[in-house]
């Protein structure tokens, strides 16, 4: 796993607050230590506040603004979860279509927790087959998607692999299922 994404840069896409801090620093560390360059996205300049649940935790730097770029540059997308970090990117046009270009261009995205509500708006779970919260489930359903409730789930049927996952219990095998998506 060391070497596996040597050469790849990962954007991970959060809203300037609300993103839940353990499912952005663990799949981070997984992309850093698979040789990868991970580059913090947001909707706009500055950091963003991340959170442990509902308290505020640690800030992060943003190193580039969604509407200033595209999919073009990255290898692979991670929308970590948080409840109100999707549900703020989901109302923001350029984060929005900044993950849809993912799909157009056919590239992996990983998405974890709540962070399929982005993918909802962004109209591209039609056909996949899905794992989020619970909470999700009737959502992701109405938006045409199947439901499981499984740790990890790894869906090729579409323009790109796509990777999910339930809650921050399942990061482990979510990291690793990451990983294994961008490499390939």
């Amino acid at each position: 796993m060391a070497d596996t994404l040597r050469g790849k840069t990962v954007a991970f896409l959060v809203a300037p607050e609300g993103a839940e801090q353990i499912e952005l620093t663990e799949p981070w560390r997984a992309v850093r230590e698979a040789g990868g360059e991970p580059r913090l996205v947001s909707t706009q300049r500055g950091a963003v506040q991340a959170f442990d649940h509902l308290d505020k935790a640690d800030t992060f730097n943003v190193d580039v603004v969604a509407g200033e770029v595209g999919p073009d540059g990255f290898d692979g997308l991670v929308l970590p979860g948080g409840v109100a970090n999707p549900d703020l990117l989901r109302t923001e046009p350029e984060a929005v279509a900044f993950v849809k270009g993912f799909f157009e261009a056919g590239k992996p995205v990983a998405a974890i927790c709540h962070a399929p509500w982005t993918l909802i708006e962004a109209d591209v779970v039609r056909g996949r087959t899905m794992t989020s919260y619970p909470s999700l489930r009737t959502d992701l359903r109405n938006a045409g998607a199947t439901w499981v409730d499984e740790e990890v789930q790894v869906c090729t049927a579409g323009p790109n692999t796509l990777v999910t996952s339930r809650k921050p219990a399942d990061l482990k095998v979510f990291c690793a299922e990451t990983v294994d998506a961008f490499a390939g």
